[in-house]
């Protein structure tokens, strides 16, 4: 069978006959009478034609190749996710963080996570709380590179809101605070006070409706705090922000130092706040002010009169006398002070005291600090926050705005403030949520997290960093006698490193006040022969304050030093354990020079440290690399043995150098 040349012409030229033409002509004839013959003949011409490599049709792939063919064309451009190499994460780390957030974080799992926390010795669950440092070191175990993120500062944040253009600076009026025992002429001092002022300015007497109130003398207003010893004095020292500028002691002539007195000296020492003396009663027939100024040197408190620089004045409440000397005396102690404040800018401004009163919700009676309050402000306070609905002074009467030093009663709080936080005056209600929220935040995690407390442990781990040098106490007892043996023998313990601080001492069982002064000053609270009242006990729980009690004098002298002996920094003493003298040496591919070593006295270890000593001088000192008796490795070798020892790292050894084997041991310190 031969094919027949295509010609190029225009005219098509007819094929020569063929079996292949012949045997399909006759088909074609019968295409209108049979069509299954035709569809029969059909495939035939299309078998003949591809075998005449006609181009009539095109020869398809089959479906297993146009799959095999899709198939590579994925693999091409699809990411090799087989591959072992590991992603390497950059993990951002907060103050704070769970175990499950950290793993997420890292695309890790949690159980290798709590594997690596369980490595470095904490035991913890997925929903527990780590601080920073723990998780940067996770982190970092597990290959991935950790970002620490810096703590919600939201001082400066609050601080970039209240910036002001037009600065106003002005001085404020000083803030006071009179504490003093029950029964010596507190309240009538303040009532005098408050009539002499209400006098000058109108008749008639003025109901009270808050806790401070304002004075005028001499054109200066002076700003008081009528609850002595209040529960926010301690708060505000707690949170370092002492509102209190003058504390006037009020020591009754006829009755002299009193255990309140001692309280109200120690809370105003801790908050190192000046005190000016308030001798009263000097009213009262045969009373000396003497005892009373002499009674306050065994405290510590030395008077003007007796070349200190405490000023003093001898008043009577109750007949008026002495009232303007003793508001000089404040005066003349201000002068020292540095009030100067900014009056223009949004207000910051401390809470005194804090309640639910019906008709007004939660309300609080404040003291402007800084800046100027304003009726429509928006505010931060702690967890809470608001608008400033409504301001009160003093007196009850409704004002716009209150400046630097003025108390004032405000209403707008969302929920109940606590005594002693601050109110931030912000410019928009979504900026003063904002700070809420942060602030709410930040408190969850500190009390999920391990926060800092003022417990004993904290306070030894912070001594021995170095950050403190003195132990907080306050000592309660039963009778005068064993608590001044107590205080007198606790005095004594301690040296250049670590010391007792008594600062405070009293009879009577154990109190808020002590627990409150405990907690701001990070101290601990000693019980003797006495308890705590079951208020005190639920604070101390609550802030987590530790009170030890104890009925024997030398057991507590005794515990003290075991408190403060743990918190000295430990001796470190090295001890020989043991000589090898040097035999042999042999070459090792795998260790280096070994010697063949015999033990003359002791013994030798493998953790030991050793010294390689030559003819009486030190040649080196390191570690032990191996340690054999015979091929087996061992962990020690007795004396009158032999063994075959090679160093880390060095192996300029010698025939008949000495082997030195020696530990280190850390040596508590004793007071």
């Amino acid at each position: 069978m031969t094919k027949d040349t295509k010609t190029p012409s225009s005219s098509t030229t007819p094929k020569s006959p063929s079996s292949g033409a012949s045997n399909t002509a006759a088909p074609r004839k019968k295409l209108t009478l049979n069509t299954t013959a035709f569809q029969k003949k059909l495939s035939s011409i299309s078998v003949n034609n591809i075998l005449e490599e006609e181009p009539d049709y095109e020869k398809m792939p089959s479906l297993a190749r146009t799959k095999r063919n899709r198939e590579k064309q994925k693999t091409k451009y699809k990411p090799n996710l087989t591959s072992s190499q590991k992603i390497v994460r950059e993990v951002d780390i907060p103050v704070k963080i769970s175990i499950q957030e950290l793993a997420s974080r890292m695309s890790e799992k949690t159980g290798d996570v709590v594997k690596a926390l369980m490595k470095n010795g904490i035991m913890a669950t997925a929903n527990q709380y780590i601080d920073g440092d723990t998780a940067e070191l996770i982190v970092t175990e597990l290959g991935h590179t950790p970002k620490r993120e810096e703590a919600i500062s939201l001082n400066d944040e609050i601080a970039s809101h209240q910036k002001t253009v037009n600065s106003n600076i002005q001085p404020r009026p000083p803030i006071v605070t009179v504490m003093g025992h029950v029964d010596h002429g507190k309240t009538s001092l303040l009532d005098s006070l408050r009539n002499t002022n209400v006098t000058a300015r109108e008749s008639g007497g003025i109901t009270q409706h808050i806790g401070a109130y304002q004075i005028q003398h001499k054109k200066n207003p002076i700003t008081f705090l009528d609850t002595p010893g209040h529960a926010a004095f301690s708060n505000i020292r707690s949170r370092g922000a002492s509102l209190t500028d003058v504390v006037v002691l009020v020591v009754a002539a006829n009755d002299s130092v009193k255990p309140q007195t001692i309280e109200a000296i120690s809370h105003a020492k801790t908050a190192k706040v000046p005190i000016v003396l308030a001798i009263n009663k000097m009213d009262l027939p045969d009373v000396d002010p003497n005892i009373v100024r002499n009674d306050l040197l065994s405290h510590e408190v030395v008077v003007e009169s007796y070349s200190g620089d405490v000023l003093e004045t001898e008043i009577s409440a109750v007949k008026k006398t002495n009232l303007d000397k003793l508001l000089d005396n404040i005066l003349l102690q201000i002068e020292i002070l540095d009030l100067n404040v900014e009056h223009n800018k949004l207000a910051e401004a401390i809470v005194v005291e804090s309640k639910i009163e019906t008709g007004k919700g939660s309300v609080a009676t404040v003291i402007i600090k800084n800046g100027t309050l304003k009726e429509g402000d928006h505010f931060t306070c702690g967890s809470s926050f608001g608008r400033v609905k409504a301001l009160f002074d003093e007196t009850g009467k409704r004002v716009k705005s209150a400046p630097p030093g003025m108390p004032v009663e405000v209403l707008g709080f969302d929920s109940v403030p606590q005594a002693g936080e601050t109110v931030f005056a912000l410019p928009s209600e979504e900026t003063a949520k904002s700070i809420t929220e942060k602030v709410k935040e930040q408190k969850k995690l500190e009390e999920t997290a391990a926060i800092k407390k003022s417990s004993l442990e904290e306070m030894m781990a912070n001594v021995s960093k170095g950050e403190v040098k003195k132990l907080p106490i306050i000592v309660k007892a039963d009778v005068q006698g064993s608590l001044e043996a107590i205080v007198s023998s606790l005095e004594k313990v301690g040296n250049d490193e670590v010391k007792i601080n008594v600062i405070h001492n009293a009879i009577g069982a154990i109190n808020e006040s002590d627990v409150s002064l405990a907690n701001s000053a990070q101290g601990v609270v000693i019980g003797f022969n006495i308890r705590a009242i079951p208020q005190a006990r639920t604070i101390a729980k609550r802030d987590k304050v530790d009170i030890r009690y104890y009925s024997i004098i030398y057991e507590l002298i005794d515990d003290m030093k075991k408190m403060l002996s743990g918190l000295l920094t430990p001796d470190t003493k090295e001890e020989i354990i043991g000589h090898a003298e040097v035999r042999d040496t042999f070459n090792s591919s795998k260790f280096g020079t070994i010697a063949g070593c015999f033990v003359t006295n002791g013994y030798v270890s493998n953790s030991a440290k050793i010294r390689l000593v030559r003819e009486g001088k030190i040649i080196h000192a390191g570690e032990v690399g191996t340690l054999k008796r015979f091929k087996d490795d061992v962990k020690e070798v007795r004396e009158n043995y032999e063994c075959g020892i090679s160093f880390k790292d060095y192996s300029d050894i010698l025939v008949k150098d000495e082997i030195e084997f020696y530990i280190t041991k850390e040596v508590q310190k004793e007071l």
